[in-house]
């Protein structure tokens, strides 16, 4: 339960700080379209900051950590995809406020962080519905 608690603690820091990151580089460059900068703090405070609240809540109700081996994969994957996906939208976001061109690439690599999140969700509703109320 430490893991959920700190998880969702450092990516609530991690949304904040993407926040004031994004309106720095835009003042400082005087950019004043959509960048994909735009929404990378709402990214990590909803599917950071509160989904790990909420994992965490269903955690204390069905202990989905009993089966470690799982709820380790579904924790390094939900990890690996949410910043996997971040990272990219801050590439994209950054190369837009500098007038770079955006290579496709970085919708590919991102397009991957979301496949890790659609795994991560499979794993926790396979964990959820191994948890006790749920058995047959």
């Amino acid at each position: 339960m430490k893991r959920l608690f700190y998880s969702s603690a450092i990516y609530t820091a991690l949304g904040l700080l993407s926040g004031l990151f994004y309106r720095e580089m835009s003042r400082s460059n005087d950019f004043e379209g959509y960048s994909q900068l735009n929404v990378t703090h709402t990214h990590m405070l909803v599917l950071g900051t509160i989904m790990f609240l909420v994992f965490l809540l269903i955690e204390k109700n069905f202990s989905l950590s009993k089966n470690r081996k799982l709820f380790s994969w579904f924790f390094i994957t939900y990890h690996i995809g949410l910043l996997l996906t971040v990272a990219m939208q801050m590439t994209n976001g950054i190369m837009t406020i500098k007038g770079i061109e955006v290579s496709p690439a970085i919708a590919g690599i991102s397009g991957l962080g979301h496949i890790f999140l659609t795994v991560a969700f499979i794993l926790f509703y396979v964990l959820l519905g191994k948890s006790s109320p749920f058995k047959k």
